[in-house]
């Protein structure tokens, strides 16, 4: 009899011993969770959406580069903060999800407390880098954190206005761009660079829809499956348009505009279709980012356009 006890009465005491003992890991070495809460993977969005400036500005210089640069590293610190607010105050909500739930304070392993300290230092390092750069010359990161500081606690319950609140985001990355070199932005570019982001949130929607789950996002409860298909339609249309009509109008080129296009265009609507048959056909699209990066025939048509983009505008400036 004692031998059948003594086995049931380990059990309830060895559970809460090992999650005491994770919990005191967690405390002693939070960096790993800190890294993982501030998501480095989606770092690289920030440069690219930032460069694309690059695209319709006539002169490269060292001003010019350095102003890249150091817009690319203010949205690097404010999207941090910005993921950092959405993990705390989404925490619960993100318990609900299959992924999410593994989070470091949807999970438990990371404190409240000290992501808040967390937040904090990362809020002064931005602060101390608009201030060096002139807050004039910054303005759209600032408003950036405004929209998602309501886009937190408010916009993302409300369907469309979701969607739009995040592509808007990417607008404003590429208008820093423009603002600190000086240079005129590119209505066009800018419209392109909206209706792709625009493609990117609906399709993840779609794939959280197809999931059968809307408990962890309430805006999903305003889509359907056949509406955010013509949705991504739309978006891609306007995305492909827009790009030509910038390569055409905004980009100075004169006589090689029509050498950029033919050998350009074929890639980004590579891009837009092979993506479309990853989101309808293989069912992926949960994350933009892995989505992107993860498929080698999308990372070749993105390294191709790179190339050839860069070559014909080293060679016509």
């Amino acid at each position: 009899m004692a031998a059948v006890e003594t086995p049931t009465a380990h059990l309830p005491r060895s559970v809460p011993e090992t999650a005491a003992t994770a919990h005191s890991t967690a405390r002693r070495n939070p960096l790993p969770d800190l890294l993982a809460l501030s998501r480095p993977y989606q770092w690289l969005k920030n440069p690219v959406a930032v460069a694309l400036a690059l695209l319709t500005m006539p002169v490269w210089d060292l001003a010019t580069l350095s102003g890249i640069a150091w817009s690319t590293g203010l949205f690097v610190l404010a999207s941090v903060a910005v993921y950092v607010l959405n993990d705390v105050l989404d925490r619960h909500r993100d318990g609900l999800h299959p992924v999410k739930r593994r989070r470091p304070l949807a999970s438990g392993r990371l404190r409240v407390g000290t992501a808040l300290v967390f937040l904090a230092a990362v809020c002064a390092l931005f602060a101390a880098g608009v201030v060096l750069a002139s807050p004039a010359r910054c303005w759209p990161v600032l408003v950036y954190l405004g929209l998602n500081l309501a886009y937190s606690l408010r916009l993302k319950h409300i369907p469309l206005v979701d969607a739009f609140c995040v592509a808007l985001g990417f607008v404003l990355r590429t208008l820093q761009g423009y603002t600190a070199t000086g240079q005129p932005a590119s209505g066009w570019l800018l419209l392109s660079v909206f209706a792709v982001c625009l493609l990117l949130v609906f399709g993840k929607r779609r794939h959280e829809l197809a999931r059968g789950s809307s408990a962890h996002r309430p805006a999903l409860r305003g889509y359907t499956i056949p509406y955010l298909d013509h949705l991504t339609v739309i978006s891609a249309t306007l995305a492909t348009v827009g790009y030509l009509l910038c390569i055409r109008s905004d980009v100075t080129l004169r006589h090689g505009t029509a050498t950029l296009v033919l050998l350009t265009a074929p890639c980004a609507f590579f891009a837009v279709f092979r993506y479309l048959q990853l989101l309808v056909v293989g069912h992926g699209g949960a994350d933009p980012v892995r989505t992107l990066s993860g498929d080698r025939l999308l990372l070749g048509s993105g390294v191709l356009w790179g190339a050839l983009t860069a070559v014909c505008l080293a060679a016509l400036h």
